[in-house]
C-alpha cells in the first residue's frame, strides 16, 4: 500500500507532507507501487493509530463481564472509531471475578476489524476506600503481589496475542499498607501506576522515587493540588519519567485545567476515555463494577453523584484537546506515542516510522475521522 500526498506526523511529532509505503501490516522504506493499492490522501492527516490505555467497555459490553463476545464488540467499537491498540480494564470485583475476566480472552477470536489488545490495565483493586470513586468498598483490598501475578499468569495464559499477554499498568494508592514494597516487587513486571489515593506530596513522592512512573486519571480521584499541600500532582509533575493519564472529555477535567496539565507534564500526558459501556449508546442507566450509572449525554455517574467513566471514545477526546486549546501535535502524542512509552510498547506502535506496525488513521481538516488503515 502506498499513502500519497498526506500531512503525515512523523516521529518528530510535527507534520510533513510526504508518501508512506506499507507492506504486511508494516511501515517500509519503499514499496513496488505497480500493483499496490494507492490512496491519494491529498489534503488529509496521516496519523498513527491511537492507544487506549484506560478504557472499561462500550456499547453496552465491560470487560469486567468476563465475556469474550462483548469484548469482540467492545474491540470493533474501538477500531472504528480509529483506536487501534487498546488495553481493557478492570474494576475492582470480587477475586473470582477478576480471575474469570482474565480467563475469558481464552474465547476471543480475533479479526481484522477489532482494535488489537496491548495487554490489560488492573485499576482495581489495590485502592484507598476514601477515593475510590466508582470502585466498590467492600472489594478493595491491600496491596497482593501474589495476587497480581496469579492474574498476570491468567492473563499470560487466556489472551490470544502475544502483545497482550501482560498486565500493563496497576493501580496502587501509594498510601496503603505495603505500598511500597508492592512497587519494589513489581516496578520490573508493570507499570505502576499512582491514583484514587488520598495520599500526600510526601507519600507520593517516597512511591516515585520506589519506581512508579504513571499516574491514573490525573485530578480525578486524589487529592487537589493547592500551594501549601501539592499532593500527588504536585509529586509527579516534579518526576521527568511520570507520566499522567488526563480524561479528556469535556466532563472530568476543565478545559483550564487541561491546559495546565499539558504545561505541567510536558510531553508526559497520556490520554485516555476511561468509557464505560455506555459509551456508544443512549442516555439511560447501565452498570459499571455492578453499581448502577445513570447517563444524560457526556455525563455518567453513580447514583450519589459521583462521576462514574466516561461515555466517550479516545478519538473524542483528542478532538476535544484540541477544541481546548491544545495544539494537534501535542494531542496526537498524548494518543499515540506518550501511551505507547508508558506502558512499553513503543517499539511496535504509536508513531509511524519504518519496521513498526502500521496503523493509520486518514483524518480532515475538521478533525473527522475518513479512514482507519490497519
Amino acid at each position: 500500500m502506498v499513502i500519497k500526498n498526506g500531512l503525515v506526523y512523523g516521529e518528530d511529532q510535527c507534520f510533513q507532507t510526504r508518501d508512506i509505503f506499507i507492506e504486511d501490516h508494516r511501515f517500509v522504506e519503499s514499496a513496488d507501487s505497480s500493483d499496490a493499492e494507492v490512496i491519494d490522501a491529498q489534503g488529509l492527516y496521516v496519523l498513527p493509530g491511537l492507544i487506549d490505555v484506560h478504557s472499561h467497555g462500550a456499547v453496552g459490553a465491560d470487560f469486567s463481564d468476563a465475556d469474550a463476545r462483548g469484548l469482540a464488540e467492545i474491540l470493533r467499537y474501538e477500531k472504528s472509531c480509529g483506536i487501534t491498540t487498546y488495553c481493557p480494564t478492570t474494576m475492582t470485583l470480587p477475586r473470582s471475578q477478576f480471575l474469570a475476566m482474565f480467563d475469558a480472552m481464552k474465547e476471543l477470536e480475533i479479526t481484522p476489524e477489532m482494535a488489537q489488545i496491548a495487554g490489560i490495565n488492573m485499576e482495581g483493586p489495590f485502592l484507598d476506600s476514601p477515593k475510590k470513586g466508582a470502585h466498590a468498598g467492600e472489594f478493595i483490598q491491600e496491596p497482593d503481589v501474589a495476587f497480581f501475578r496469579e492474574c498476570s499468569a491468567r492473563c499470560a495464559a487466556a489472551c490470544p496475542t502475544e502483545l497482550g499477554r501482560h498486565i500493563r499498568l496497576v493501580t496502587l494508592a501509594p498510601n496503603t499498607s505495603g505500598a511500597i514494597g508492592f512497587i519494589d516487587a513489581l516496578k520490573d513486571e508493570t507499570t505502576i501506576a499512582l491514583g484514587h489515593t488520598a495520599g500526600d506530596y510526601d507519600t507520593a513522592r517516597k512511591a516515585l522515587d520506589a519506581g512508579a512512573r504513571h499516574i491514573t486519571h490525573l485530578f480525578n480521584a486524589m487529592e487537589p493540588f493547592s500551594h501549601r499541600s501539592p499532593g500527588l500532582i504536585g509529586a509527579a509533575a516534579e518526576d521527568p519519567d511520570c507520566m499522567a493519564e488526563l480524561i479528556c472529555d469535556g466532563i472530568h477535567v476543565h478545559a483550564s485545567a487541561v491546559r495546565a496539565a499539558f504545561s505541567l507534564f510536558p510531553g508526559r500526558i497520556v490520554l485516555i476515555s476511561d468509557s464505560m459501556r455506555a459509551a456508544g449508546m443512549d442516555d439511560g442507566t447501565y452498570t459499571l463494577g455492578g453499581q448502577q450509572v445513570h447517563v444524560k449525554g457526556k455525563l455518567a455517574t453513580l447514583s450519589d453523584g459521583t462521576i462514574a467513566g466516561s461515555v466517550t471514545n479516545l478519538y473524542d477526546c483528542m478532538r476535544t484537546a484540541v477544541s481546548f486549546g491544545i495544539p494537534l501535535e501535542d494531542a496526537v502524542a498524548a494518543a499515540t506515542i506518550n501511551p505507547a512509552r508508558s506502558i512499553g510498547i513503543d517499539d511496535e506502535v504509536g508513531v509511524i516510522a519504518v519496521g513498526k506496525q502500521a496503523d493509520v488513521l486518514l483524518v480532515d481538516k475538521d478533525m473527522k475521522l475518513v479512514r482507519v488503515i490497519g
